[in-house]
């Protein structure tokens, strides 16, 4: 759930940001990668500093598994940089989204286990939430990286635009 708060949030505020103090300066694009990015700071902290629960949450099948906490953390905190970068914010949100969809079977296999991490204690029924949110996730990062990010599809590389004077 605290996920899902951040993205709303830091999406809210900086769209509220954007058109009050900056005069709608930043693409819209970029405030929904920039949303998502802070989502992930603490997603991807999260991999440090509750690394028992999640490798717990992980299937049985898998090797390593301290190892790939601490990767996939990594590999969030990576999608920040990114995510926030134009050149780098369409392959990023790509990648994101492969990544969001391979993660998804250890929040299932957490939830059907009732690991005490983020709702997954309450069981099967969690998952009534955790997959559709998963869903949004997927969505988020292929509309604002990819569909919408129209800079970072012809090259350019300012998150924030000019406006002409009057």
């Amino acid at each position: 759930m605290a996920p899902l708060i951040i993205l709303l949030a830091a999406f809210g505020l900086l769209f509220v940001v954007n058109k009050s103090l900056l005069e709608g300066g930043l693409s819209l694009a970029f405030i929904g990668r920039a949303s998502l990015a802070l989502m992930l700071v603490a997603t991807g902290i999260t991999h440090f500093t509750s690394t028992g629960p999640m490798v717990e949450m992980m299937p049985e099948a898998v090797p390593m598994k301290r190892g790939i906490v601490y990767l996939t953390g990594v590999l969030e905190l990576l999608a920040v940089v990114g995510l926030l970068v134009d050149r780098l914010s369409r392959l990023t949100a790509v990648l994101l989204v492969v990544f969001f969809i391979v993660v998804l079977p250890a929040n299932i296999a957490g939830s059907l286990k009732r690991v005490p991490l983020g709702g997954m204690e309450n069981g099967p029924l969690y998952l009534f939430f955790r997959i559709p949110l998963q869903a949004l996730f997927i969505f988020w990062a292929y509309y604002f990286g990819v569909r919408n990010n129209r800079r970072a599809a012809s090259g350019t590389t300012r998150a924030i635009t000019q406006k002409p004077s009057d």
